[in-house]
């Protein structure tokens, strides 16, 4: 069964999407593994399992402006034929910087451009609620052909995307059942992301990790809106076919429990006997 859509700045998306972090050794978990991620994650690595997700439904990512990516997405193209839109989050230290980025992303063909959090949490203005220097870099977005939208971390930023109605087709958002990278407790963000009209990219589903998936899909799937999409990392194909699988059930697309492979260990033992 096909993966639900959403529409998103004029583009459908699934409503399951692909991360990065764990591609490129943002593991947020230790040194050791963020090595350990980069020394072992090849190009040809991420397009077998960005592949395997594309064949399933999963027709979009959000990383940085890498020009890595370039090669990625067109040969998981070759061998899908599915195109995989680009929700790119380019940054700077400053407004003039960020341009710089918001060039570099439309010269490498992305169709989402999203400053990323490290700028929008620089510039959020909570006082008066408002991010400084977005709406020019908004325009600047549009004039050079993509969607604009923005990387974020805190829930403030979602109240001001809204009260000042910026040019911003989405908007990311760290969510999961144990308020991971969360700035609120759960319940708060769960709130925001249901009143807020426009669709929202709710990232660290899983808390990198920490989360087991049937826990966290069923979690953040049940207290979203049917418009907004969730962004998982993956190691593996085998685990991107089961975060598709789950999803598929915890957005009711099927009735049907899905039935995982458990861990397994000695202690477990008389569990299955």
């Amino acid at each position: 069964m096909a993966l639900p859509m959403t529409e998103i700045g004029g583009y459908q998306v699934s409503r399951l999407m692909c991360g990065s972090n764990s591609f490129f050794g943002f593991s947020h978990i230790s040194a050791a593994r963020d090595a350990w991620i980069r020394r072992t994650y090849t190009d040809e690595l991420i397009i077998e399992i960005m592949s395997a997700g594309a064949l399933l439904g999963i027709n979009c990512f959000i990383s940085g402006p890498l020009p890595r990516f370039v090669r990625i997405r067109e040969a998981i193209e070759k061998q899908t034929g599915v195109h995989t839109v680009w929700f790119a989050t380019p940054s700077g230290k400053d407004l003039a910087e960020l341009k710089e980025g918001i060039r570099a992303t439309a010269d490498l063909g992305a169709e989402f451009c999203m400053p990323h959090t490290c700028w929008t949490e620089a510039y959020l203005d909570v006082a008066n609620m408002e991010v400084r220097g977005y709406p020019e870099a908004a325009e600047l977005i549009r004039k050079l052909g993509m969607v604009p939208g923005l990387s974020n971390h805190r829930p403030e930023s979602l109240r001001a995307v809204v009260k000042q109605n910026y040019d911003c087709a989405t908007l990311t958002l760290p969510f999961n059942s144990d308020g991971f990278l969360c700035s609120v407790e759960t319940d708060w963000t769960a709130r925001l992301i249901q009143d807020r009209p426009l669709p929202i990219i709710s990232i660290k589903p899983l808390a990198s990790g920490r989360i087991q998936p049937p826990t966290g899909f069923s979690f953040v799937y049940r207290h979203i809106k049917p418009t907004d999409t969730v962004a998982v990392g993956v190691l593996s194909r085998e685990e991107i076919e089961e975060d598709v699988k789950l999803a598929l059930q915890y957005m009711g697309a099927s009735g049907a429990p899905v039935q995982t492979d458990l861990t397994m260990s000695r202690s477990k033992a008389a569990l299955v006997k």
